[in-house]
């Protein structure tokens, strides 16, 4: 019984502090509302602070965030497992402040389009016709006539330049018969008007998948492009011009008046309605996906491969055909898993650190293991670990060597040879423009044996900061150094809580010394997602940044945080 009241005490400390919290972080406009729904007295953490019948904007008090999601009952896509939501919503979000240079954007990608119809076409009637045919092009005009039409695919080219080609459904997401029939169209002239009415009616702003606070912007959006994010004093008169009627109509009432938004006659997708139909739909559905590296030849890259950033941070290029696919003439932070074949590139400057990948991209072409370019490799011949390297990959990963081992000086020798013009770091460092950057060799996290990697890194650290305590300092490693400074979301499989800092003396470092952040590559984090986080670790705020390479990211800027 003493224990009883004993955790019913604990908690309701615990939601003490949370709502302290609450009211520290958010203005009072919005820390007032929490009075206003009554699932607020049962939620400790995830707080409502606005809703209407389809969507509701929630104040994680743990996290400190604010979420917009859909209510149960809207249905956001009849597709099933159609994962392009944010995206979407990204591409609304941009629709609403920059119409024309939307339409430029597709413009750009004519030429994919046009492919993207042609599949879907034939996925329809099983008739193939030509990128150029009446068909496709009467398709196209469709497209260019929908303004809803048009954020949906919009948004499926900035996932399309994000993760590859798509392949699964591509009849309900290009082609305007069969697209009204998903639901999506509804969902986004819902989300539309809820978001225009919140940013009108509280201090917030949105990208389409983060939300903002104007009175407290975290560093984030501070950085930010301030043109990207909806606001209260955005100009959307052109694009509401465009849209739909049924949609203006509401989305001015709330501009001229601050007030709930009247019903619309664009429907949305109610679960209540067709909750039966869309279960027999994913219930029975037959996958048809295709990888996108399969697809890729049959798109055009559309996008420029050239980027300016003085230090451009880049990972995971994963390069199959030989070919370096960005140029940067300035300093590159390649953090890992740049090869998936043999690759060189004479031009590139700057840091590359070893990935996981590399592992197996470095050794011989030549299955000859007698043969002379194997005589560096016969150290390790008879280990399993470097066996499965050769022979299955993904099965040598959980046992690959912690520390500085010999086996990774071969691989920086190999890389280095490729990449003549960049320093390839191996548990060591090098400074550039007064920044100090520790390339640690970690190849994958290694969760099981994380007591003798957390040693390891404590060990690297230790000897490369020296006793310079004062120069601003860098962390680089292929799979991040543990989940405090990783940009891996929890909610992902594989994250791991296990893989926490557990070592004191790695937080006293980065209490003594100007660690300012860290690099990571490994795991792939979309770039809808952010580049960067800013978090706060041992007493201070660092960076995380992990900008995983695609068509549409050829790299982030550091110097927009050092």
């Amino acid at each position: 019984m003493a224990m009883k009241k004993a955790e019913k005490e604990l908690v309701k400390k615990e939601q003490v502090h949370l709502q302290t919290q609450a009211e520290t972080s958010l203005p009072v406009a919005l820390t007032q509302r929490f009075e206003l729904y009554p699932e607020n007295k049962r939620r400790p953490v995830n707080k409502t602070v606005f809703k209407n019948n389809y969507f509701q904007l929630t104040y994680n008090t743990r996290e400190n965030t604010l979420e917009v999601s859909s209510i149960g009952n809207l249905v956001y896509s009849a597709i099933p497992y159609d994962t392009g939501r944010n995206y979407l919503q990204r591409a609304a979000i941009q629709y609403l402040l920059h119409p024309e240079e939307v339409r430029e954007y597709l413009e750009r990608h004519q030429t994919n389009v046009e492919q993207y119809l042609a599949l879907s076409i034939f996925q329809l009637t099983n008739k193939r016709v030509d990128k150029k045919s009446p068909e496709v092009a009467q398709a196209y005009q469709a497209i260019l006539q929908n303004p809803l039409l048009e954020i949906q695919v919009v948004g499926r080219l900035l996932q399309h330049d994000d993760t590859g080609p798509l392949s699964a459904n591509l009849a309900g997401k290009f082609l305007f018969s069969e697209n009204a029939k998903t639901g999506i169209a509804g969902y986004l002239s819902e989300y539309l008007k809820f978001v225009v009415q919140l940013t009108q009616s509280f201090p917030l702003t949105t990208d389409g998948r983060n939300i903002g606070v104007l009175e407290n912007l975290s560093p984030e959006f501070a950085l930010a492009d301030k043109e990207q994010q909806l606001m209260f004093d955005s100009d959307i008169t052109p694009a509401l011009n465009t849209l739909p009627v049924e949609v203006k109509q509401p989305i001015e009432q709330s501009l001229m008046q601050n007030t709930q938004l009247m019903a619309t006659n664009n429907q949305p997708l109610l679960r209540s309605e067709f909750g039966k139909e869309l279960s027999d739909v994913r219930k029975n559905y037959v996958a048809h996906s295709v990888a996108p590296q399969e697809l890729t030849q049959y798109f055009e890259n559309v996008l420029p491969t050239e980027n300016d950033n003085l230090v451009n941070v880049v990972s995971d290029l994963h390069i199959r055909d030989g070919k370096f696919p960005f140029s940067n003439k300035h300093y590159n932070i390649l953090a890992g898993n740049v090869m998936d074949s043999r690759v060189t590139n004479q031009v590139i400057k700057g840091i590359y650190v070893i990935g996981n990948h590399e592992l197996a991209a470095v050794l011989p072409e030549n299955s000859d293991t007698t043969s002379e370019e194997w005589a560096k490799w016969q150290p390790f011949k008879n280990t399993k670990w470097f066996q499965l390297i050769r022979e299955n990959p993904s099965d040598a990963w959980p046992l690959l060597p912690i520390g500085d081992h010999p086996f990774y000086r071969v691989v920086q020798k190999e890389i280095q040879a490729r990449f003549p013009k960049m320093t390839v770091l191996n548990n060591s460092s090098v400074i550039h423009d007064g920044i100090r950057y520790i390339g640690l060799t970690i190849p994958v996290a290694l969760v099981q044996r994380k007591k003798r990697l957390q040693r390891f890194i404590l060990a690297t650290l230790t000897k490369q900061l020296s006793e310079d305590r004062e120069i601003p300092t860098v962390i680089v490693s292929n799979a991040p150094l543990f989940n405090e400074l990783s940009r891996l979301s929890p909610r992902s499989q594989s994250y791991s809580k296990e893989y926490d800092c557990s070592e004191p003396a790695i937080r006293q470092l980065f209490e003594e010394f100007n660690i300012i952040g860290a690099v990571h590559g490994h795991h792939p984090i979309p770039a809808a997602f952010g580049r960067y986080k800013l978090t706060e670790f041992a007493g201070r705020e660092r960076f995380v940044v992990c900008s995983i390479y695609s068509d549409m990211n050829t790299g982030f800027d550091l110097m927009s945080l050092i």
